[in-house]
């Protein structure tokens, strides 16, 4: 495939670190955004809906390195750290604003999270993410050995907390976050039809 080889020679000239202030730049334009009312008549809602939104994008984009690199020969496993990094930093953006800038009251924040199931799966969700990103790093991999991988799919399970959170957040039936769920699920799907089939 001389298009795939052609854009993996060119990803290969490009270092990972680049990634990451790349992928700053939404979490800047949504403030800015937030700021400017560019966001609507409830900046506060919109913004906290664009970060968790991002988050699960990327979520998604991280679970796809594998398939893409099996089924269409593009290779992003060098990519892959920085991408689960950057999920866990703009989930953890939409936590941080619904903390300091919605809800603002601790006993509040105890009250919604265990009250409310949309927040409590949101919160799971969140919760996998920590040791991912605390391990992201070569020397966790180095210490942990087979483990690391082993953690890591821990992956799976926040991803499709995530979409849950998506669903059942939302107001009335829309089609969107069942189109993250179900994309979701078709790449763990993929994934566990690619050990199947590995060779021995």
């Amino acid at each position: 495939m001389p298009v795939t080889d052609a854009l993996n020679t060119t990803l290969r000239r490009i270092p990972a670190w680049v990634l990451y202030p790349l992928g700053a730049l939404p979490a800047v334009w949504f403030f800015y955004l937030g700021l400017t009312g560019g966001l609507g008549v409830e900046p506060i809602k919109a913004l906290e809906h664009k970060l968790g939104e991002f988050g699960l994008q990327l979520l998604i984009a991280g679970l796809a390195v594998t398939p893409l690199r099996r089924h269409a020969g593009l290779n992003l496993l060098k990519f892959r750290r920085a991408i689960g990094l950057l999920a866990f930093f703009y989930v953890g953006l939409h936590l941080l604003v619904w903390l300091v800038l919605d809800v603002q009251v601790i006993g509040q924040i105890w009250a919604d999270i265990l009250k409310r199931p949309y927040i409590t799966v949101g919160m799971a969700g969140f919760a996998l993410l920590v040791p991912l990103a605390m391990t992201s790093n070569n020397w966790s991999v180095r210490r942990l050995g087979p483990r690391w991988r082993v953690l890591h799919k821990l992956t799976y399970g926040a991803a499709l907390l995530g979409a849950l959170h998506f669903i059942m957040l939302v107001k009335g039936w829309q089609i969107e976050p069942l189109i993250y769920m179900g994309v979701i699920l078709a790449l763990l799907a993929l994934r566990l039809k690619l050990k199947q089939f590995r060779p021995a």
